[in-house]
């Protein structure tokens, strides 16, 4: 049976809803935060700065990672000083290359060595993981965020993928392996057996929590119960 006790690895929540971020931060089980444009714009946030610096007021001791979204290096530069500004427990976001595949690796480092705390993002490849952790040994905290959810998408498996993730940011001491865009809640127990430092849920996952442990052939009935009462809640007859 698997518990939440059992756990080694760190949860993060992942979105953009100030209200669902305020309500988690309350939650000791949620250690830090997680946030994307696409996540910003579906929560309806219109001024960037301004509801990070709001989040910030609210959440001013947990890790917090911000992205960039220029797609021009020295603006991404620009940006992710301007960023890092905003709090000491702030991390950048930085994607793994810009939108036309051109490798991020040399800002990573550029970054890390002014003392930009870097979470870099959307990597996928080991080969991508071995660039940025060259790019990020020896300099402040770091994230690499591998987007295993999406490596399972492509119908592959994650989980030997994030394994040997775990051994190229193992060698570093101040670069932690973060697994990201979890699909389900087996993914955070996944993220834990394969030696990831931390995995980012969403707030729709996070509410599946109580449900670790559970008893199967409980389960087995409730669902049983849950099929017979919508049927006669609709008035089915045969």
């Amino acid at each position: 049976m698997r518990r939440l006790t059992d756990l080694t690895v760190r949860l993060f929540a992942d979105g953009a809803d100030p209200e669902a971020m305020r309500r988690l931060y309350r939650n000791p089980l949620i250690r830090g935060f997680t946030t994307n444009p696409t996540l910003m714009r579906k929560a309806g946030v219109t001024d960037y700065e301004r509801f990070a610096r709001e989040i910030l007021r609210d959440i001013p001791d947990r890790p917090i990672s911000f992205e960039v979204f220029s797609d021009d290096f020295e603006e991404m530069r620009q940006q992710a000083c301007r960023i890092a500004g905003w709090g000491g427990n702030v991390y950048v976001k930085i994607p793994v290359t810009n939108s036309a595949g051109t490798d991020a690796a040399g800002l990573v480092r550029e970054l890390a060595e002014t003392g930009v705390k870097v979470n870099v993002t959307a990597v996928l490849t080991l080969d991508q993981v071995t660039r940025m952790v060259e790019a990020l040994a020896g300099g402040p905290p770091a994230l690499i965020s591998v987007f295993a959810g999406r490596i399972a998408d492509t119908g592959i498996d994650p989980m030997p993928v994030m394994a040997a993730a775990r051994k190229i940011t193992g060698e570093h001491a101040n670069i932690e392996l973060l697994w990201a865009s979890c699909r389900e809640l087996l993914n955070i127990f996944q993220a834990n057996d394969s030696g990831c430092d931390i995995v980012t849920v969403t707030d729709d996952i996070l509410h599946k929590l109580p449900m670790v442990g559970k008893d199967l052939a409980e389960l087995s009935r409730e669902t049983v119960a849950m099929f017979r009462n919508d049927a006669m809640r609709a008035g089915y007859s045969l």
